[in-house]
């Protein structure tokens, strides 16, 4: 007997009219499992159901289902609010509900509606009083803490609670679990996410007393996530007494936070815990000179200049050829060889090296009497007061450089002069907050000069770097209205993001006032503003608002740096940067899709992402020429330090740059790359090695991305350039001889091989072309030839074309192929050689270059000398237990490339254990050395600068030792070469 489905609930529905309360119970259980099918139908009927709820006349389970009934009806018409506030009277039928097989979507909306409903009602109590919050909502949201709890879900535990500001449960799990990860993981979450400002210092107080205190025995993970918590809290008095507290048995430790603290500190940070830090008794008083010297930042600069000179990897056959290729008479190419040797050259910023840098730039600077009257030199002045800002970067307010800077920009006369003062002042002042240095910029300004005022609107930004000072920013916005100049105009435009940097939710009145402008370029400062006040955050509201004005705005400028700016968002999100720009990659708007391309490059900078490099491969052949220089910018920022096994794109992309700098065809503006820079020891990386904000960094690609309007501002994306090494360091802080091992194939983190200079191609002569009629002509004087001679044979026939025809069977004879058919005889040349097997680990110095993607491979073994404090990196591989049938031993599990998980701390200068101190121990020295000086062809010593020089030089130097005797000259010009 088949039986019918029901095809209708009319009959369900009109026990409801009964006037019987047992015929309404039947109905209400009845008509609950038939809801998903004719739940449009029953909802004609919700008005008598609602009111069954509420009748009294029902015991108190029928009520329940009536309340359930009307909760799954509403859900079905997508009313999630009713129909959660139905849900919540339903009490023990919604919870049978809920283990009932086939209801999960119901629930699962129902419990996410009830979530958010409370995340909300705590959210907008400040105090966290939980007055205004039904019971009911409560118990089930204490149900979903208790379930997590015991099935182990801790991480979505905390992510509710923190949403919901319940620090309680987070300190339940814990006391729970003590499983410090869980602490980092909050950290994390609460940093990386959209929580306000004074939300966010409220979870960082509440979880630093939570962390134990961190050992070296231990080697405790959790060392990264402090060292995080301290600087983004930025207030010296935590810092210090945990400083105080390692020094009697943990040193090394408090040598190691102080370097950490250094990698992502702010200047003044840095300032206030040297000067909080006690002077110590006579035991202890070395121990914190050491401390003062560190956090100084002195020790670090020297030690990554020191990695960046002995590791130099700049290939100079790159930049010759560059040279030779371009022409001498364009200018813009004298700026593209200057960039490309800068970039490739480029050191460290350094934030104390004024002295040296007053050296090297001593005869380009302004004199003590007054600008130089020659021609031209105005610019040279400039530029080196810019330099000596680039080197000084961010060394904070009060230093001689500022003074000099603001001396040098009251007293220049001239408005080129004055600008390079005023941006040297503002990128060596940055963050400073520095009232002195803020008015002098801004009588600079008010002097109206278009070019000089430019300099000076950036600059007062600069200075006032993150402090969200409104009358600062009232009195740039003012005068940015009132100015005639665009240039100025844009240069206050770029100063108010930076005064919001970091700011959140403080900078929403400003961002919305800018972006609501008439004038484009204080709207292009709006989106600025937006991107720099929620950088890092992924914040999606700023997200959804950048990407609506990139393809509505009216100005084509606003729409490029809109798409520009989402990468500011997004870099500790990589692999979500190509899905959303990839639709934008491909628009009609040639300034929307050049936004795309830097939105890749700095977002994916370091990562090698292919997803981002196939994007970006057909825009190289673009047929605007500033798309196409956005690509190789892109291309070369995403491909640093990536090698061709590691990247599949990688050799690909550098031919396509030897081509397009060598075709004469190609646009001027396109020839523009990053992928070498830094000697090739350097990474560009907007997060600093713990995984907090690189400040310095993100500046500096926002003023990288001003290169749209001049030129040399592509110097500033130095400051991004992050040194990638492995330092490590003993007690005394000096460099000791060790190594440790890479568990990866050598070739997937190698150095590019260096470029080999063009063959000098020798072609074969081509065989003459030979009329008929002479060839006839030449075999018969042949023939008569032979025919005089009596020993020659002449039974064969000469054939015109033989010379022809050997040639060609000359060049298939080189090529292994058989000139006359037959098997070849040459069988070892045909056979392809057998590869040679690659070693699955190698062993690296220390001072060496390690890259981020590296750190997950690098080991300590255990039977070493020296030991490291704290983990190299959060991220570890499993080690390969077989060495046979993985074409990439190692590498199945690495990182995904992605930034936040490739910068979870690690890398950089170390402290290392020495396990055996009695023994001698041996170290890199610092100074130059002075024996054994490489000698030239000539017999002379060569200077140190070139024996350092990664590629050998066949020229001839000559080193010049005044203490030596004079040579005798060579008799006669025959000097001995060959001895």
């Amino acid at each position: 007997m088949v039986i019918r489905s029901q095809s209708s609930a009319a009959g369900v529905l009109a026990l409801l009219q009964e006037p019987d309360t047992v015929f309404k119970q039947h109905a209400l259980k009845g008509l609950i499992p038939l809801v998903p099918q004719f739940w449009a139908e029953i909802s004609e009927h919700i008005a008598l159901i609602e009111s069954l709820y509420e009748s009294d006349d029902l015991p108190k389970a029928a009520r329940h289902n009536a309340a359930l009934l009307a909760s799954k009806v509403y859900y079905f018409l997508g009313e999630y609010d009713e129909a959660l506030s139905f849900a919540l009277g339903a009490g023990s039928a919604f919870q049978a509900e809920a283990r009932a097989h086939g209801a999960g979507e119901y629930v699962e909306t129902v419990i996410s509606n009830a979530i958010d409903r409370y995340v909300t009602l705590r959210t907008e109590e400040p105090s966290g009083s939980s007055t205004k919050i039904d019971a009911r909502l409560q118990a089930i949201i204490e149900s979903i803490f208790d379930r997590c709890i015991e099935e182990g879900e801790y991480r979505q535990a905390i992510g509710i609670a923190l949403e919901s500001h319940r620090l309680d449960v987070v300190n339940r799990i814990y006391d729970l679990t003590h499983d410090v990860s869980l602490l980092s993981y909050t950290m994390e979450a609460v940093l990386d996410t959209g929580f306000s400002l004074s939300y966010r210092d409220q979870v960082l107080n509440f979880l630093l007393p939570l962390f134990p205190p961190p050992t070296s025995l231990s080697k405790s993970p959790h060392i990264h996530a402090l060292a995080r918590l301290l600087v983004t809290l930025n207030r010296p008095s935590l810092v210090v007494p945990l400083l105080t507290s390692l020094i009697p048995k943990e040193r090394l430790l408090a040598y190691q936070f102080a370097f950490d603290l250094v990698e992502g500190g702010a200047r003044e940070f840095l300032q206030g815990v040297k000067a909080d830090l006690p002077e110590g008794k006579e035991e202890t008083q070395d121990i914190y000179d050491k401390l003062r010297k560190i956090l100084d930042g002195q020790e670090s600069v020297k030690l990554y200049l020191e990695f960046l000179k002995r590791n130099n990897k700049v290939d100079m056959l790159i930049l010759k050829n560059t040279k030779e290729v371009l022409e001498a008479r364009t200018s813009i190419y004298h700026t593209a060889v200057t960039l490309q040797n800068a970039f490739m050259h480029a050191g460290t910023t350094s934030d104390g090296h004024f002295e040296e840098g007053m050296t090297i730039l001593g005869p380009y600077l302004p004199q003590a009497g007054g600008e130089s009257q020659i021609q031209g030199a105005a610019y040279s002045e400039g530029g080196a007061l810019y330099a000596l800002g680039l080197i000084n970067a961010g060394c904070g307010s009060g230093q001689p450089v500022e003074n000099y800077l603001r001396e040098t920009m009251k007293t220049a006369q001239g408005e080129v002069v004055q600008h390079g003062a005023a941006l040297g002042l503002g990128i060596s002042a940055m963050g400073g907050r520095s009232s002195d240095a803020y008015d002098d910029l801004k009588e600079t300004l008010f002097t109206d000069s278009a070019v000089a005022g430019e300099a000076a609107g950036y600059a007062m930004g600069l200075v006032m770097l993150g402090s969200a000072d409104q009358t600062s920013a009232e009195e740039m916005l003012t005068y940015a209205r009132e100015t005639q100049h665009e240039k100025i105009i844009r240069g206050l435009a770029m100063g108010l993001a930076f005064i919001f940097y970091g700011r959140q939710e403080e900078a929403d009145s400003t961002i919305t006032s800018l972006l609501t402008e008439k004038d484009p370029i204080l709207r292009y400062g709006g989106v600025y503003t937006l991107a720099l006040a929620y950088a890092g955050t992924s914040n999606n509201d700023a997200v959804r608002q950048l990407l609506h004005i990139a393809v509505s705005d009216t100005s084509d400028d606003v729409r490029r740096a809109a798409v520009t700016s989402l990468a500011f968002l997004l870099f500790k999100n990589p692999g979500q940067v190509p899905r959303i720009v990839q639709l934008l990659s491909e628009s009609y708007n040639p300034h929307v899709r050049c936004g795309a391309t830097l939105a890749l490059g700095i977002a994916c900078a370091g990562t090698g992402l292919q997803d981002a490099v196939e994007i970006l491969e057909p825009m190289t052949k673009d047929g605007i020429d500033f798309v196409r220089q956005g690509a190789f910018i892109a291309l070369g920022m995403i491909l640093v330090q990536q090698s061709e096994a590691s990247s599949p794109s990688m050799s690909s992309t550098r031919a396509l740059y030897t081509k397009v700098v060598s075709d004469k065809h190609e646009d001027p503006m396109a020839r523009f790359g990053l992928i070498d820079a830094g000697g090739r020891n350097v990474t560009i990386s907007l997060q600093s090695r713990a995984g907090s904000k690189n400040t310095n960094a993100i500046v500096g690609m926002a003023m990288f991305c001003q290169f749209w309007y001049w030129y040399p501002l592509a110097h500033c994306a130095c400051l991004a350039f992050e040194p990638t090494a492995i330092i490590g360091l003993n007690e005394d802080l000096k460099v000791p001889k060790f190594e440790f091992v890479s568990n990866a194939r050598p070739s997937l983190f190698a150095y590019p091989p260096p470029a080999t200079p063009p063959k000098r191609e020798t072609f074969a002569k081509a065989a003459t072309a030979v009329l008929s009629t002479t060839a006839k002509v030449k075999a018969r004087e042949k023939k008569k030839a032979a025919a005089d001679a009596d020993a020659m044979d002449t039974d064969e026939k000469p054939e015109p074309k033989k010379d022809g025809d050997v040639d060609m069977k000359g060049e298939e004879g080189f090529a292994g192929k058989p000139t006359d058919g037959s098997p070849s005889t040459n069988a070892p040349e045909d056979v392809k050689p057998k590869r040679k097997s690659e070693p699955s680990s190698e062993n690296v110095a220390n001072f060496s270059r390690v890259t981020p993607t590296q750190l997950a491979y690098i080991s300590f073994p255990p039977e070493g000398r020296y030991q490291p404090v704290r983990p190299v990196s959060l991220n570890t591989v499993p080690h390969k237990t077989s060495g046979k049938g993985n074409p990439n031993p190692g590498l199945r599990k690495a990182p995904s490339g992605v930034a936040s998980e490739r910068y979870a701390g690690g890398g950089g200068i170390l402290l290392m254990v020495d396990e055996r101190p009695d023994s001698e121990a041996e170290f890199i020295s610092f100074e130059p050395p002075v024996v054994e000086p490489a000698p030239t062809e000539n017999g002379h010593a060569q200077p140190q600068a070139l024996v350092h020089r990664a590629r050998p030089s066949r020229d001839f130097h000559i080193a010049l030792d005044e203490s030596s005797p004079d040579v005798d000259p060579p008799e006669s010009f025959e000097y001995p070469f060959d001895s």
